[in-house]
């Protein structure tokens, strides 16, 4: 059954989705410590049934796994969804700036025009599809003029390769700068309960000019889901393994905040996870709060928080408890 899901629209053109999106970068493996690719399918088509239709992925994460697991789940069900997926984070050319390694690939930062008409026909492939809801810039290349990579853009909307543009991993001066060559539909950037800087960044920039916010980590790598068992351990390249803020002493702050939030939460009659995507919708900040989910209880569990509805109070006794509890996370 589908949960009573929020809808939103993608800024000026005008694509209507799920104030909830799925956030397939788990789903590639790649830094979460391997993946199921049979789980992920299931995961993403548990997904379209609860409600939530944008399915947000990348080539990068595990170098076109995801964007192939997302094009098989999609089979038959295309036109329920809204697809994002990225370019400028590229393995096939060496131009640009050197960014990581992915298994032994060297992985560059490039926007170049003709990397980006082939980045995107790569991913067509892999998507099964012939056509791109939403196209995001990964993460910004400081060799390439904004005016190439937008005008590159510009061009694949005008053939009906994509329906609309985004940006991501981007600073105020550098939206600006493409807003000066075009419409820019969203932008994506991190955003949770203890991940705010947005709000007196870029978020104003956003609401003045209609450009949709997709916040990204809504559930914070996890550590916003709920209590984490003192002795879970995060193995193999799972980035959680050497991130601070999963340390023995930050677990056991997050334990004292879930308790503090414990009677709203069944007051609720929802999960921890739940109610801290239902706090980023009901925040005003981003229009869509993207959530990650490997497998299919994970994905209904996300879905559902579409349906939840905090109300003032509860807003301001969350914020009061992660101003008490949460503030040394930051």
């Amino acid at each position: 059954m589908k949960s009573e899901m929020k809808k939103t629209t993608l800024g000026p053109s005008g694509i209507e989705c799920s104030a909830i999106g799925l956030g397939t970068w788990a789903m590639g493996g790649w830094m979460w410590g391997g993946g199921d690719n049979a789980a992920a399918v299931i995961a993403i088509q548990a997904s379209l049934d609860a409600g939530v239709n944008l399915i947000d992925t990348a080539p990068a994460y595990g170098l076109g796994r995801s964007e192939s697991i997302v094009g098989t789940a999609l089979k038959g069900r295309r036109q329920e969804a809204v697809i994002a997926t990225k370019c400028g984070l590229v393995w096939h050319t060496q131009q640009g700036t050197h960014f990581f390694e992915e298994d032994g690939h060297p992985v560059y930062r490039f926007l170049g025009r003709e990397s980006i008409f082939h980045e995107c026909e790569e991913s067509l492939k892999r998507l099964q599809t012939d056509y791109i809801d939403l196209y995001i810039t990964h993460w910004q290349d400081s060799t390439t003029p904004v005016a190439e990579t937008m005008d590159a853009l510009l061009d694949l909307k005008k053939q009906g390769k994509i329906r609309a543009i985004g940006v991501s991993n981007v600073s105020p001066e550098t939206l600006a700068e493409y807003l000066r060559y075009g419409p820019v539909d969203a932008a994506q950037e991190r955003y949770s309960l203890i991940d705010r800087e947005i709000e007196a960044t870029l978020a104003p920039l956003c609401s003045e000019h209609n450009v949709a916010v997709l916040g990204y980590s809504s559930l914070a790598l996890g550590l916003l889901a709920g209590p984490i068992d003192p002795e879970r351990e995060f193995k193999g390249d799972d980035q959680r393994a050497s991130n601070p803020r999963f340390s023995a002493a930050n677990r056991a702050t997050l334990k004292a905040f879930f308790e503090a939030l414990d009677p709203i939460r069944a007051r609720l009659g929802c999960s921890f996870g739940q109610m801290m995507i239902a706090w980023t919708v009901a925040r005003g900040t981003v229009a869509v709060a993207l959530c990650g989910a490997r497998v299919r209880q994970q994905a209904i569990e996300n879905a559902g928080a579409g349906a939840v509805e905090l109300g003032d109070e509860a807003l301001r006794l969350i914020d009061a408890a992660a101003k008490r509890h949460l503030s040394a996370l930051a």
